[in-house]
């Protein structure tokens, strides 16, 4: 396989990264993390299990209820790994008045790569880090120090001949093995993706609101897969199948106060509501048109977008 950094520059000349333009900004720095911070000599990654306590693709067939993404249903894992590695850090320090920089998705690190490389995995053919301990269910966090440890052996790749994560996407969003067009991913297109989502893939959506698990939930190795131990990484009892007649509804303060604390913060009321939206308009379930129907003209470009299609479908039923 090409070096990681190769393969990071040519995914991004295809423009496979979307209107995700950080990916450019910073090349040079996510593809080679000498560049980051030249004075580091090590990289120490963490993985955190957050295993599910259920199949997450089990909220899938209730056409009334919101599917969404594991990693989300609580609070943000960021703050969590963040203390932790800072914790590990302030330690280091203590001990040998090293440097140390922690890094949690908060600079341009190429985290899944550096994890396979400190052996704590691989990257499958999903694209995501793939362990023997927790199957496809790790947060990833990075330490750069200036001191200079025992480098540990890599983890050779152990996905074989199987293709469960590339057959399963909805969208057909792997162009090849290990190899992801994000303008087509389910989980680009609910949190990445500003304007409406173009009309092709909104059917494949389902009622994913927000993220998509689906690679990940049906990879083979998630046998070794157990709950995980962190009760921040629990899911809330609301966020398991919210009804979409309930999310729905939510104005701004609603939606900030319903999510406080959590990841989907991040892609405001709009984005989230024109998401449910599509969900409503794949429902079936005539019972939700008036919901869509009352968002017609709604402040929102994008959620009145979304309304007048889930009308649409659901009209056709």
């Amino acid at each position: 396989m090409r070096p990681a950094g190769q393969r990071l520059r040519e995914w991004v000349a295809n423009e496979k990264h979307g209107n995700m333009s950080w990916f450019e900004d910073r090349l040079d720095w996510r593809a080679n993390a000498s560049v980051l911070w030249p004075e580091a000599k090590s990289v120490i990654m963490l993985a955190d299990n957050y295993g599910p306590d259920t199949d997450p693709l089990d909220t899938l067939p209730q056409r009334d209820r919101a599917t969404i993404s594991v990693y989300a249903r609580n609070r943000d894992y960021h703050d969590k790994i963040k203390k932790r590695l800072k914790k590990i850090a302030r330690w280091m320090v203590a001990e040998t008045g090293c440097e140390v920089k922690v890094f949690v998705d908060t600079a341009p690190v190429m985290e899944k790569p550096l994890a396979a490389a400190a052996g704590l995995g691989w990257q499958g053919k999903h694209t995501n880090l793939v362990s023997r301990d927790v199957g496809s269910w790790a947060f990833l966090g990075a330490i750069f120090t200036t001191l200079e440890l025992p480098a540990d052996e890599p983890h050779g790749d152990k996905c074989g001949s199987c293709r469960a994560c590339l057959d399963i996407c909805p969208t057909a969003a792997f162009t090849a093995p290990y190899q992801l067009d994000a303008r087509r991913c389910i989980s680009y297109l609910t949190i990445e993706h500003k304007g409406p989502i173009p009309i092709e893939f909104r059917a494949a959506l389902g009622n994913r609101i927000y993220g998509c698990d689906d690679c990940l939930a049906v990879c083979p190795w998630n046998k070794f897969a157990r709950e995980a131990s962190e009760v921040a990484y629990h899911a809330r009892e609301e966020l398991r199948a919210p009804k979409l007649a309930e999310l729905v509804v939510l104005d701004d303060a609603a939606f900030r106060a319903m999510f406080s604390g959590s990841p989907i913060k991040r892609i405001g009321r709009d984005r989230f509501v024109r998401n449910v939206l599509y969900a409503i308009g794949n429902s079936q379930d005539l019972s939700l048109r008036q919901c869509a129907f009352d968002l017609k003209n709604d402040d929102s470009d994008v959620v009145k977008d979304a309304a007048v299609w889930a009308v649409e479908q659901l009209d056709r039923q």
